[in-house]
Parts: structure tokens; C-alpha cells; sequence
């Protein structure tokens, strides 16, 4: 009797190694092979790394302070942006911006020249890797063309990897969005309206020039101060506190330390001024109360039990806003 034939199967597909499997959609079969789909499979690790929330994603870039402030408080700035290789030839410069019209990741403009637009949702859990994957395909977009978001590994560069960390980092704050467009006094009735539109809702703003990452605004009620500060949370409050109970932690008369939020791991914390209390009169109260804290910083003496208060006070009304 001839012996039965088994039944041919299907020759096993090849495994890729972990490191040369892509990026797929979600319910896609995962390139590795498995036959499972891609979330089930590698995509697991992969949306695991990219939805976990970097909590400092600007630490080690020059500014981190101002970075956090564009990101966070200010309505309309630019900065020059250095990148740690040559440009190409068609790219005349990069510009990081606040926002870009319709909340675009990156503008590509006619020119050539790039903006990056700060104040944007973001598709993974670290901004860093986001905006620097919009950086570089931003680089090779067509002129004249926005640039959207996407989903991107997560080992991709982040803004770290890209941009000269030697370089320096000073915002220009503007009054208005002007710098959106190439010629702001020569655009259609329709761009001259969005314009408009946006300047009226964009709170004055500006930077103050002796100390670092301090914003003054002005609102309709009364003005404020928002200081982003590099030093850790724990300390910074605890002298914060010190400086509270001493009667020291305002900016002059009629001013008032009310209180603080987190941004992106660093601590902003807020003083509240009078109406008639402009940027430029700020200038010398906050370089005074810069010297203060600093002393305040270097103590390590136990809190009292009126800075113990002081400084439950502040991390009650402490907001984090990411």
C-alpha cells in the first residue's frame, strides 16, 4: 500500500529582529511574522514607550525655562533655531514659533524657510520627539505647504538630537501674529481678518530682559508676573515658603505671590500686580527678589512652623497643567 502524502504547508515567513521591524497600523498583521496584529504584537511596547508622558521634554535644551513659557504662556514669540547640521541649501532658516495659523505642527513657507509651531497636540507622550520628527519633514516639505503631526517610534530623534545645544536660546515676544506671513502689510481682506482676529484675542505679553523666563501680561483686572524657575520643586518651595513667612515674596506694594503651577516638571510660580504696573517697572523688584531666593536656596535650616504653612499654602494652590 503507498504511504499517504502529508499535506504540504506553508513555508514559515522569516522573523525580523526587533530593531528592523517597523512602524505599522495598529490592526495590521506586525511585520515580525507572528500572525498577530501589530498592537498585540511588537506595536504593544511601542504604544506603551510613545503614550508614556515625558515629564521634563525640554531639559538639556538651552532655554528650557523659555521653552516651557512659549509652550505654556505666551500667545505670540519667535526664536532663531540652530540646528546641529548644515541646512539644505533650500532652507534659508528655522524658526520656532508659539503657534502657526490653524494650530499647524510646522509651515514650510514660499521662501523655503521653516516655522515650528510649539503650541500644537501632540501624538505621543514626549513633545521633544514629536516636534523634532515635524522638524525634519518639515526640511524636505514643499514650499508653501504645512506640515501635520504623525505617529513615530519611539526611539526617534527628539529636539535634543537635532538642534545645537551651544547655541543660544532669547525669545522675541510679538504684539501681534504678524509673523505668520511673509509681507503683513500686503495680504488679502480675508488674511488681513484672521489677523485681526487673533491679535484681538492674544493677551499683551513680554519678557523681562534682567531676569530669566519671567513673562509679564496684562489683563483686563489686573496685571500678573509668571516666573518659570529651573531649580527642583522641593527646594523651590521650601524657600519660597521661607521668603513668604519673612514678608519678603512680593514684587513691591500692592503685588502678591498667589500661588504656583507645574509646566513640563519645572515650577511657575505667579505674582499677582497692579493695573498700573508695567513690564519695565517689574524689571528691578524681580532682579531683587531673584537675589533673595537665591539666598533662600542655599539654606537647609528646618522650616518653621510659619514657612510649614506657608508652604502647605502654596502646594495646595498649585495647578500642574500637563
Amino acid at each position: 500500500m503507498a504511504k499517504k502524502r502529508r499535506p504540504q504547508t506553508k513555508a514559515a515567513k522569516p522573523r525580523l529582529a526587533d530593531g528592523e521591524i517597523p512602524v505599522v497600523g495598529a490592526r495590521e498583521p506586525c511585520p515580525c511574522g507572528s500572525g498577530r496584529r501589530y498592537k498585540a504584537c511588537h506595536g504593544r511596547a511601542a504604544a506603551q514607550a510613545v503614550t508614556e508622558l515625558v515629564r521634563r521634554p525640554f531639559e538639556g535644551l538651552p532655554g528650557e525655562c523659555d521653552w516651557v513659557a512659549l509652550r505654556e504662556l505666551v500667545p505670540a514669540a519667535t526664536v532663531p533655531l540652530k540646528l546641529r547640521e548644515e541646512l539644505p541649501e533650500d532652507v534659508p532658516s528655522v524658526t520656532l514659533a508659539t503657534v502657526l495659523p490653524m494650530a499647524w505642527p510646522a509651515l514650510r513657507r514660499d521662501n523655503g524657510a521653516v516655522l515650528l509651531g510649539v503650541q500644537n497636540d501632540t501624538p505621543s507622550g514626549d513633545i521633544s520627539r514629536d516636534l523634532a520628527d515635524v522638524l525634519r519633514r518639515a526640511l524636505t516639505a514643499k514650499p508653501g505647504t504645512p506640515v501635520a503631526a504623525e505617529r513615530i517610534p519611539a526611539d526617534a530623534p527628539r529636539l535634543q538630537d537635532l538642534l545645537d545645544l551651544d547655541a543660544s536660546f532669547v525669545p522675541e515676544v510679538h504684539s501681534g501674529f504678524e509673523f505668520w506671513v511673509e509681507d503683513a502689510g500686503n495680504q488679502s481682506p480675508e488674511v488681513a481678518a484672521s489677523l485681526e482676529r487673533a491679535n484681538s484675542a492674544a493677551l499683551p505679553t513680554a519678557r523681562l530682559e534682567g531676569v530669566e523666563a519671567a513673562y509679564w501680561c496684562e489683563t483686563p483686572e489686573k496685571n500678573h508676573l509668571r516666573w518659570v524657575m529651573p531649580h527642583p520643586e522641593e527646594r523651590l518651595l521650601d524657600a519660597l515658603a521661607r521668603l513668604h513667612a519673612a514678608g519678603s515674596s512680593s514684587l513691591g506694594e500692592g503685588t502678591r505671590l498667589v500661588g504656583s503651577f507645574r509646566a513640563h516638571g519645572l515650577m511657575v510660580p505667579v505674582w499677582d500686580l497692579p493695573s498700573a504696573m508695567g513690564a519695565q517697572e517689574c524689571e528691578k523688584p524681580a532682579a531683587a527678589f531673584a537675589e533673595r531666593l537665591a539666598e533662600a536656596l542655599e539654606s537647609t535650616d528646618p522650616l518653621t512652623a510659619e514657612e510649614r504653612r506657608a508652604r502647605s499654602g502654596f502646594t495646595n494652590r498649585q495647578i500642574t497643567l500637563n
